[in-house]
């Protein structure tokens, strides 16, 4: 029997990458996309940095600002590339979700919600503001993509309800995120004193660089309410998770038409949501002393006062041209 050319030995391992890689959707494997949203001053910056090695201290993220990290897959090998997007602001900037969120990075996006566990009174509002304006805009590109790439589409519906067993005792309740969702509780160790942070970032790298860059998910779970809860989609249930801490004869008051509504109402008894206004601008940051540049600071001031001057002296000929007419 003849043996294979080297040709043929090369077409069908690139064929097989294909397949393996790209689960048939043609997709390319080798760019992935993390979006960081969540609490304002919640952790997200930290994260990212201890996700590259970056030994440097986090800065404020003003609105919307990316980065990207490396990560090689063999030897000779091409290295795949994480970009990593990070909204700043918490909920007042939601407009700028659409941008990193496009047709061309939609297959191969995911989310990382990091919420602030120091501030449980924001908690809540800050997720569902925060979750339904991404949901809203990644059904929108969904919608867009079936119109041009039906299959590439429907793969999509189908594959969030990967991780969900059919047999599952909450299936017809779960509606699950259109894409790739992990959420973080930040600032754990403010309240519940633990030796283990370090253990805590490793793990959370380990989750980040499954979303970025692939590599195999973490089988552990831990349900423990009094330690760190570590939880894969699907691996829960209400049964497990157990009834919201009120007495019963108090749970037909609260007129819940399902599980989520009923924790949700049971939560802002708890911890009631401030009056927060979510379309508050971030200060300036050319008056931020941690961006001063004297030279672009001295023109600045020199531009702004020309500005002045030069409303002044319209104000006046308007004034003038009024009292001529």
């Amino acid at each position: 029997m003849p043996s294979e050319t080297l040709w043929e030995i090369a077409k069908a391992e690139v064929e097989k990458q294909e397949r393996n890689g790209s689960e048939g959707d043609g997709v390319e494997i080798g760019e992935k996309s993390v979006f960081f949203i969540g609490s304002k001053n919640g952790g997200k910056t930290t994260i990212i940095l201890r996700c590259l090695d970056r030994d440097e201290p986090p800065k404020p993220t003003l609105a919307l600002e990316y980065t990207y990290g490396r990560r090689a897959k063999g030897h000779n090998r091409p290295k795949d590339i994480a970009h990593l997007w990070e909204l700043g602001g918490g909920t007042s900037l939601l407009d700028l979700i659409s941008i990193p969120i496009t047709g061309d990075t939609l297959r191969t996006f995911s989310i990382v919600l990091v919420l602030d566990l120091s501030k449980p009174n924001d908690l809540w509002p800050t997720m569902e503001t925060l979750l339904q304006a991404t949901k809203s805009h990644v059904d929108k590109m969904i919608m867009k993509l079936g119109k041009i790439n039906s299959k590439a589409a429907s793969e999509m519906r189908q594959k969030v309800w990967g991780n969900i067993q059919k047999d599952h005792p909450d299936h017809e309740l779960i509606d699950p995120f259109p894409i790739p969702l992990i959420i973080i509780g930040s600032k754990y160790d403010i309240f519940q004193f633990t030796s283990k942070s370090e253990a805590l970032l490793l793990k959370i790298r380990g989750v980040i660089n499954q979303l970025a860059f692939g590599i195999d998910k973490s089988k552990s779970i831990c349900v423990d309410q009094n330690k760190p809860l570590f939880i894969t989609a699907g691996l829960d249930s209400l049964k497990h998770i157990g009834s919201p801490p009120v007495p019963d004869n108090d749970i037909g008051k609260l007129h819940a038409h399902s599980p989520m509504e009923l924790w949700k109402k049971v939560y802002e008894k708890l911890f009631p949501p401030k009056s927060i206004n979510t379309l508050k601008v971030p200060k300036d940051p050319a008056k931020d002393p941690q961006y001063a540049e004297s030279e672009v600071d001295e023109m600045r001031i020199q531009k702004d006062q020309e500005l002045e001057q030069y409303k002044r002296s319209s104000s006046k000929s308007w004034k003038q041209i009024e009292l001529d007419s």
